[in-house]
């Protein structure tokens, strides 16, 4: 009865079966105006990777704060944050495969999901180019570069609603307690290696 509220709610002039099949999901070649308007406006999104071994570990980790950026119609590019895992840089050092999911907590039901390879910039002239485009953060172990080769949406009718209320400010606090020397000492421990022992930060 849920679903179906829904989609009369948002398609009043549409049957139930007409409108649940407009939505249920598109394929793009590029990135459209109206939904690189859509993700800048969002306040989180997920990130998932996979080794190529069969019995590897798939991570999906969620980011937030001021870290994502919409670079062209087939290039996004989001900031790397020091963390207790490295397995995203580890799979994409390893295949390149990657997908970023965006979905609408507020506002009309969406999702987004950008597939494609990944680079991981540490240094050099590109993220020297980048960089610039984000916020000030301590501990950035890397911008992640991803090239678009496919884009998805589709309606998000079972996402519940959340109410936005503001970024935890744990990990800048935690990065900005350490000096550099103890960044690197705690990267050396926690992100040399993947839980599969794939090659993390060098």
């Amino acid at each position: 009865m849920l679903l179906n509220r829904l989609v009369f709610d948002d398609f009043r002039n549409d049957s139930v079966n007409e409108a649940v099949d407009r939505k249920m999901g598109k394929r793009y070649d590029q990135l459209l105006p109206q939904q690189i308007e859509w993700i800048e406006q969002q306040k989180i999104f997920f990130v998932a990777t996979a080794p190529l071994s069969a019995d590897g570990h798939v991570n999906c980790s969620p980011k937030g704060m001021d870290s994502f950026r919409v670079l062209g119609p087939n290039e996004v590019a989001y900031l790397d944050l020091t963390g207790s895992g490295i397995e995203t840089i580890a799979h994409l050092r390893e295949n390149g495969r990657m997908v970023i999911m965006f979905c609408a907590f507020d506002g009309a039901p969406k999702i987004v999901r950008l597939h494609g390879v990944g680079n991981v910039l540490t240094a050099g002239a590109k993220f020297d180019s980048l960089i610039s485009k984000f916020p000030t953060y301590r501990g950035v172990r890397a911008i992640i570069h991803l090239t678009l080769t496919d884009i998805s949406d589709s309606c998000g009718y079972s996402v519940p609603r959340f109410d936005y209320v503001e970024e935890r400010d744990t990990l800048i606090r935690w990065t900005d307690s350490k000096t550099d020397e103890e960044l690197a000492r705690y990267c050396k421990e926690k992100n040399a290696k993947s839980v599969d022992g794939l090659a993390g930060i060098e």
